[in-house]
């Protein structure tokens, strides 16, 4: 055996428990959810027989649903906001700031920080009535703060505050990378040139980091998607089912109804819209990202 085969071989050794690791927690359970989900499984009734599709005709017709679907909507558009907070806050930190350091670990803190324990907290600032937002709000003169989470009015969009300040560390740190990689010949000639801040940012800087704007978008949308830990444990999709996005749907569908065939047809629906909105992207990158 040459020396090239041996350590391809050892190569495939090393990604071996990888390799396990998807293929028992992701590929086995998805091939099972694909067949199930023609079924009419569920968990509290021995009886499993085939109903080809009266799954999709039963979620096509769920108001609950559509509902979702819309909560869904709302919930995406913290996406792009955290990423415009964030470029921002990027802008700011890659200048000579005072404690420019500790001020990038306190951003970034909330995103390696339990989506539990982060939920907890904004619990207790959202608090209608001792909270200390709502304590702010009253001392600036508004009288009838929001209700915040306990109104179906304003829920969906304190959940959208929570996210937005998770997300701003990760995404702040993926542009100060960028930025940082920017050849300062570039700005220095558009410095001389007589070019503005505001013109450095927008035809320079943003154009240039681009392609980190492009990975954030993938990879928040599609993180958002799947997020249902914080919401369960702020609001349990409540009140009214007014913060019950679809992954939080298929949750309760699966162990709280314990209806595994009709969660899982949710399932595949959830994967069909995030690779639509992918191949959405990944068309429409081609017009603004600039490698």
């Amino acid at each position: 055996m040459n020396w090239a085969k041996k350590q391809q071989r050892l190569g495939y050794l090393f990604i071996l428990p990888n390799m396990l690791g998807v293929i028992l927690f992701f590929v086995i359970p998805a091939l099972f959810s694909l067949g199930i989900m023609f079924t009419n499984y569920k968990y509290t009734s021995p009886d499993i027989s085939w109903i080809g599709f009266e799954n999709f005709n039963r979620l096509f017709h769920d108001p609950v649903f559509y509902v979702s679907l819309k909560k869904t909507a709302l919930f995406l558009a913290a996406v792009p906001v955290s990423i415009g907070l964030a470029f921002l806050v990027a802008l700011v930190l890659d200048r000579s700031v005072y404690l420019k350091s500790l001020l990038r670990a306190m951003f970034f803190m909330p995103y390696i920080t339990s989506g539990v324990a982060v939920a907890f907290v904004w619990m207790l600032l959202f608090q209608p009535s001792q909270g200390p937002i709502n304590g702010f709000l009253r001392s600036i003169g508004i009288e009838h703060p929001p209700g915040w989470m306990s109104t179906t009015t304003s829920s969906m969009y304190a959940i959208d505050v929570i996210w937005i300040w998770f997300l701003l560390g990760y995404n702040m740190i993926i542009y100060l990378a960028a930025i940082q990689e920017i050849p300062q010949e570039q700005l220095e000639a558009a410095k001389i040139d007589g070019a503005s801040t505001w013109t450095t940012i927008r035809k320079i800087i943003f154009p240039l980091v681009s392609p980190s704007t492009f990975l954030l978008m993938i990879t928040g949308l599609i993180t958002s998607m799947k997020t249902f830990g914080m919401i369960e444990a702020v609001t349990q999709g409540g009140p009214g089912g007014s913060t019950t996005i679809l992954s939080l749907f298929i949750y309760h569908n699966a162990f709280r109804y314990y209806e595994m065939g009709y969660a899982s047809a949710i399932s595949w629906v959830l994967f069909a819209i995030i690779f639509l909105i992918t191949m959405i992207q990944w068309v429409g990158q081609k017009r603004w990202v600039h490698y």
